[in-house]
């Protein structure tokens, strides 16, 4: 490419540098870059996703686009350190640089993230992480097991806090190698050990921090699955707060740190006195609050009328039940007057219609008796005194015995 002369009266437009840079650039071909990945923004309906990798050294960066499809196939995450396969390119309307990616592959500290990510995919899988597993942790062991290194910053921590937060708090501590390739059996016999000890309540495997490569140990599947099956809660304590083992998945309890660890393990027997004191204050308020109430209440009950003088209903009472009964005799007077009343005219009906009221008058009841008729029958008509007929005459104040001796049909 030949130099491009310029000067203040022969400028080049924009358009023509960005041009002749998009075209130099895109001469380069396609080449590997290493880097660490420090933004990935991508979203499913996106045809394009879009990448920021920066140096591993130096504050230096370049975008990276690539297909979306592509990166859901092959995922990269922010901090993964990868080796990218790209072609440089130059957009000339922007003034742009970019690379667009075709292959991806993880190298040094990545490679090694992602084999634990695989390793944390797969045991994840299987349900050894699922959170329905996780067994609560008693609220004061009987001994502690602690799992560290000897005479390690991480030993001095947990018993120095856990002995301050609870004095007689007793611990069984074995000491093992936390890092290098006989780092994991010594610690699953260590924990095989505590785990089987019926005294030992709580497992704490403790580490202070380091970097991925040192805090391996604490990754390897065989311990992984030493964890899951141990029936004694385990406390894992390894690093920093960062720091993410995959101890820290499996682990009943994860501590950000070995003094945390301890503080989760053991109450505070100086905040637990407080809390106590607290509640008793709150109990005897309380209590004193219902006393007061109560007496309150007491005092309302006995200032009304009815307990000043608990007769007062009963005469209340007495007095309505009397009124009653008056009105009830009354009611039963005027009644019976009304019958009476009643009675006596219907007496007065009954006298001047019945039989002795006519026999008063001057008439007379006759009956008849025959040898045809042997029973007496009151004489209505002359055929029912036939000649010779026994008769009974009843008149107001007796009876007439007579015999028919002849007998006369009216005119």
């Amino acid at each position: 490419m030949s130099k491009l002369e310029t000067s203040a009266e022969k400028p080049v437009q924009v358009r023509r540098l960005n041009q002749l840079v998009k075209d130099y650039i895109e001469r380069l071909g396609q080449i590997w870059v290493e880097g660490e990945i420090a933004q990935v923004n991508s979203k499913p309906s996106w045809k394009l996703s879009y990448i920021t990798l920066r140096d591993t050294s130096a504050e230096f960066s370049v975008s990276v686009t690539c297909s979306t499809t592509a990166l859901r196939n092959n995922p990269l995450r922010n901090g993964d350190r990868v080796v990218v396969l790209g072609k440089p390119a130059f957009y000339a309307g922007r003034g742009q640089f970019s690379l667009w990616a075709t292959e991806w592959r993880p190298v040094g500290l990545g490679q090694l993230l992602a084999r634990l990510e695989q390793l944390r995919q797969a045991l994840a899988a299987e349900g050894l992480f699922d959170p329905r597993l996780k067994r609560p942790l008693p609220y004061l062991p009987n001994k502690i097991g602690l799992i560290t290194g000897r005479g390690s910053a991480a030993e001095r921590d947990v018993l120095s806090v856990a002995g301050a937060r609870w004095p007689e708090v007793d611990f069984r501590v074995i000491n093992t190698i936390v890092q290098g390739a006989k780092a994991v059996p010594e610690i699953i016999e260590a924990l095989e050990q505590l785990d089987a000890d019926p005294e030992v309540d709580v497992i704490i495997v403790a580490r202070g921090g380091g970097s991925v490569e040192d805090l391996l140990p604490f990754s390897d599947e065989a311990l992984i699955r030493a964890v899951s099956k141990a029936t004694t809660p385990v406390v894992s304590a390894i690093g920093h707060e960062p720091d993410t083992p995959l101890l820290d998945y499996v682990a009943d309890l994860r501590a950000a740190t070995p003094t945390d660890a301890a503080k989760k393990t053991v109450p505070d027997a100086a905040e637990e006195r407080r809390l106590i004191a607290q509640l008793r204050e709150r109990t005897s308020a309380s209590l004193r609050r219902w006393v007061d109430r109560e007496v309150a209440t007491l005092r309302d009950l006995t200032s009304r009328p009815v307990l000043r003088d608990p007769l007062t209903p009963i005469r209340v009472r007495e007095e309505f039940v009397t009124a009653q009964v008056d009105r009830l005799r009354f009611l039963i007077h005027r009644s019976l007057e009304r019958e009476e009343a009643v009675v006596s005219g219907l007496r007065g009906k009954v006298s001047a219609l019945g039989p002795s009221a006519t026999l008063a008058r001057g008439y007379a009841i006759v009956q008849a008796q025959s040898a045809t008729q042997p029973e007496p029958q009151i004489v209505t008509s002359i055929t029912d005194a036939p000649m010779g007929s026994q008769l009974r005459i009843r008149v107001s104040d007796g009876s007439i015995s007579a015999a028919t001796l002849a007998t006369k049909p009216a005119n």
